[in-house]
């Protein structure tokens, strides 16, 4: 018994002892990885972990390769799905935004979305596919002729040409995209026109592809008698971006809360003009009590953030939206009042100048919005308006929800089909030119 004990005792001693000498081993002479294997960068080490296969053993390593793996699945679709979208994507066409109006194109139209979101930096972009398409815009004051990258060879240039200073800066854009075409840099130049309000865009004649020049496609702001639907086409004034109006998403209380007021007007008075009869005609029915009314004698090229603020809550707190002539029939409240809910109120009259007058169509004014349905309150006269009142006061709360909901919905679609226009138009003109249609 004593043997076998010593025998045990000796056998644990030696194996003591080849522990010990088999940990100084592994402390002192094993060799070791490189250190910059162990201090690679904190970005690396899920590819080391995953390099180490089993010889280093880890509590969370099942964890850690489903991860991975759900990465590289997750790249190798993203992957597939660029590449299918390139593939898709027959057109590629830069924006560039000159003109407050590419705001609305971009922002409200097309939906898309600007970085930085500061509004006062000096450069900002966005890009978005649609279609066939690809679109990227590009905007800001440090957006200047050979100062920005040119990232396609068709161009959208969004100009505003509503008054002689402003035709001067256009041109000056007209002559830069003139030089690329000639230079063969650029192949293709559409145009969307801020017009002047009386119609008179002789000016840009000289640059249109059938006057001799390069421009294939014009949208213009306004009825001008050039449209023709084949490459001249009316575009929307949209709302006023310049002066920040936001992209309004419709919500609940939108739709379905009662409204404090019949109707609003907040602007500028002109001396002997149609607002001081729908002033007037407010005033002396006493109707002015049931809205929202703040005239001023002066024109504002920029709100205070008082004054936007008020003009908001009376448009989301009026059920009608007064939309008095200005120079131009077609003014940014329509399509404001519009993004709110509130229906506008529009003076159906033309105004002076060499727009389209009733004798050519008897859709104008406003033929773009006309042909398109707008669900609006047409009248020739601010007398008809106590009229139009009495007839609110008869009103139910679940019918003005109704028309809410027919007005929000045909705005919607009206953008959504305008962009279509937009996009097919050029795809029609561009792609069919390349392929030498």
């Amino acid at each position: 018994m004593r043997l076998t004990r010593k025998r045990l005792c000796s056998a644990l001693l030696a194996a003591y002892l080849l522990f010990s000498l088999y940990a100084a081993y592994s402390v002192f002479l094993k060799p070791r990885r490189p250190a910059a294997s162990r201090a690679a960068p904190r970005g690396k080490r899920g590819r080391e972990h995953a390099s180490l296969g089993t010889e280093e053993w880890n509590p969370w390593e099942v964890d850690e390769k489903n991860v991975l793996q759900w990465k590289f699945e997750n790249s190798l679709q993203l992957l597939k799905n660029l590449k299918v979208q390139k593939e898709q994507t027959q057109l590629r066409v830069q924006i560039w935004g000159k003109a407050a109006i590419g705001l609305y194109l971009w922002q409200h139209i097309f939906e898309g979305v600007l970085e930085p979101s500061d509004v006062s930096a000096q450069r900002r972009e966005g890009s978005i596919t649609a279609g066939k398409s690809f679109f990227s815009f590009i905007t800001g004051p440090a957006v200047v002729p050979g100062h920005f990258s040119l990232e396609d060879d068709n161009v959208v240039l969004v100009l505003n040409g509503r008054e002689e200073g402003k035709i001067s800066y256009a041109a000056k854009w007209l002559h830069y995209a003139q030089t690329l075409v000639q230079t063969h840099k650029l192949q293709h130049v559409a145009v969307v026109l801020l017009g002047s309000e009386q119609c008179r865009n002789e000016w840009i004649f000289p640059y249109l592809k059938r006057y001799g020049g390069f421009v294939d496609l014009l949208y213009v702001i306004y009825d001008s008698p050039l449209v023709n639907e084949e490459d001249i086409f009316q575009w929307p004034l949209g709302v006023a971006t310049y002066r920040h109006f936001p992209v309004v998403e419709p919500s609940w209380s939108m739709l379905h809360t009662p409204r404090l007021y019949q109707c609003n007007f907040l602007g500028t008075v002109y001396k002997n003009s149609t607002r001081e009869t729908l002033v007037e005609v407010l005033k002396q029915s006493g109707l002015d009590k049931l809205c929202w009314i703040s005239a001023r004698e002066e024109w504002w090229p920029q709100e205070t953030n008082e004054s936007l603020r008020n003009y908001h809550d009376a448009l989301l707190q009026s059920d009608l939206t007064l939309c008095p002539l200005g120079v131009n029939t077609e003014c940014y409240r329509i399509y404001e009042a519009c993004s709110f809910g509130s229906v506008p109120v529009v003076e159906d009259v033309m105004t002076p100048g060499n727009c389209r007058n009733s004798t050519v169509s008897h859709s104008a004014p406003l033929q773009l919005l006309k042909t398109m349905g707008a669900p609006f309150i047409f009248i020739k006269n601010w007398k008809e308006l106590p009229a139009v009142l009495e007839k609110e006061q008869d009103m139910t709360l679940q019918q003005k929800i109704q028309r809410r909901k027919k007005l929000m919905e045909w705005y919607r679609q009206f953008k959504v089909q305008m962009r279509q226009k937009f996009i097919s138009t050029l795809e029609n003109s561009f792609l069919s030119k390349d392929d030498g249609g």
